[in-house]
């Protein structure tokens, strides 16, 4: 099964980052529950890079393909599934990585769309919220893309956030700096 090129996000307006999103069919994992059949030997490391025995996964679109079969646990630990095997899989921290932002709209009415490294394509609001975590190295900007997993959001994209939540003010957000989009606000205030 060929895999769609990765949409270049600069070319598309949200309506029409909508309607990819909605015509993308991903396997129904959360509905497969097979026997644990051990180690997948994979490794997602903190950048988004796939690896298999140590080694970078080259091929883009087995990266893509794998990547829509990963589950997160509900006891926080990623698994490879398929109707018939699960494979344990580790992950530094997100599976996902926010490569790129498209922003359209200002305020309340902002719409923020993200591309992911594998070239998902996320809008942020009720479904898919973007949080913040403090750490020793600085803020961590998550969003959250489906069944519990998450994209760290790059720190190229992090600064144009950051950007809009300064140029913004806080819009309706009481006192707490912040971005809007799909109607939903999200302080820029990191959590432990």
């Amino acid at each position: 099964m060929p895999m769609d090129p990765i949409p270049d996000l600069a070319t598309l307006s949200l309506a029409e980052i909508a309607r990819l999103v909605a015509e993308r069919r991903l396997p129904p994992v959360e509905k497969w529950n097979p026997t644990h059949c051990g180690d997948s030997e994979m490794r997602i490391a903190r950048d988004g890079t796939w690896f298999h025995q140590g080694s970078p996964i080259g091929r883009e679109s087995m990266v893509r393909l794998f990547s829509t079969v990963l589950r997160r646990e509900p006891d926080g630990s990623h698994v490879l599934v398929t109707p018939v095997e699960k494979l344990d899989i580790a992950v530094e921290d997100a599976p996902f990585v926010a490569v790129e932002m498209k922003a359209e709209g200002e305020g309340r009415d902002a719409r923020l769309a993200f591309r992911l490294n594998t070239g998902d394509l996320v809008t942020a609001g009720p479904d898919h919220a973007l949080r913040f975590v403090e750490r020793d190295d600085g803020p961590h900007p998550y969003l959250h893309v489906r069944g519990g997993l998450e994209a760290l959001v790059s720190r190229a994209v992090y600064y144009d956030l950051a950007e809009r939540a300064i140029e913004g003010g806080n819009a309706g957000g009481g006192d707490k700096p912040g971005i809007w989009s799909g109607g939903v606000f999200f302080p820029i205030e990191p959590t432990a």
